[in-house]
C-alpha cells in the first residue's frame, strides 16, 4: 500500500486517482501509524515552501517522515514535496527543509534567460544522469509535466535526471530510498503513471 501524506498541501485527488488507475492500493492519511504500516510514502506539495514546511512541523509529520526514511521506507517527494526533502530553501527568505537530501532550493529566475516565463509550465523531456529504479519503465527523452519557479541546486550526487528550460534544471533526485520529482507524474500521462508504478514496486530496505 502507498500512503499519500495529507498535510494540507498538494493535489491529493489526482495522485490517488493515478495510483488507483495502475492498480496500486493507496490511502491518503495524516496518521503516523498508517504511514508506518504503508509499503511506501508519497509527499505531495503545491504552493509555498515556508507554509508547507510549517504545516509538516506543526503536525509532527516532519519527524515521522525523517524517521521512516531513515528506517529504509521508500519515500517520494513530488514538486514542492521534492523541494521539502532538501536541507533548505531560499524561497522568499531562508527556510529549513527535512534534510533528507543534501542541497538547497533556489529561484529559476537566477539561471534562465529573462525572456522565459516564470513559473516554468509545460512538457519537457528528461535527460537521465544516473540509473534509478524510479525510471525502470520509461526512457531517456520521455516528456513530463512541470509547474515550478524554484529548483534544487548543490545536489549533484543525488541528481538522476535534468530538464532544459533555458538552463539545465534538476528534474529528479534519489538518495538511497528517498526519491524526488520536480515534475508532476500524476499529470504526465502514461510516462508519469509508469514512474508511479516503478516507485510502488520498490521494497523497504531494498536500496542501501
Amino acid at each position: 500500500m502507498v500512503a499519500i501524506v495529507d498535510y494540507g498541501v498538494g493535489n491529493l485527488f489526482s495522485l490517488k486517482s493515478s495510483f488507483a488507475a495502475i492498480g496500486v492500493e493507496v490511502i491518503v492519511t495524516a496518521d503516523p501509524e498508517v504511514l508506518k504500516n504503508a509499503d511506501s510514502i508519497v509527499l505531495p506539495g503545491v504552493g509555498a515552501f515556508e507554509d508547507a514546511a510549517k504545516k509538516l512541523r506543526d503536525s509532527g509529520l516532519d519527524k515521522v517522515l525523517i524517521q521512516l526514511a531513515g528506517s529504509g521506507k521508500p519515500l517520494l517527494g513530488i514538486c514542492l514535496g521534492m523541494q521539502l526533502l532538501f536541507e533548505k530553501s531560499y524561497e522568499y527568505g531562508e527556510h529549513t527543509g527535512l534534510g533528507l537530501i543534501k542541497g538547497s532550493v533556489k529561484p529559476i529566475k537566477d539561471v534562465i534567460p529573462a525572456e522565459l516565463k516564470i513559473p516554468h509550465i509545460g512538457w519537457n523531456p528528461l535527460e537521465f544522469k544516473k540509473e534509478t529504479p524510479m525510471f525502470s519503465y520509461i526512457n531517456d527523452g520521455d516528456c513530463v509535466y512541470f509547474v515550478h519557479s524554484f529548483y534544487a541546486v548543490d545536489c549533484d550526487a543525488s541528481v538522476v535526471a535534468v530538464s532544459e528550460y533555458g538552463a539545465l534544471l534538476t528534474a529528479a533526485v534519489q538518495n538511497k530510498n528517498v526519491f524526488g520529482c520536480q515534475f508532476h507524474p500524476e499529470k504526465s500521462g502514461k510516462v508519469g503513471l509508469n514512474i508511479l508504478k516503478a516507485f510502488a514496486e520498490i521494497k523497504e530496505n531494498e536500496i542501501c
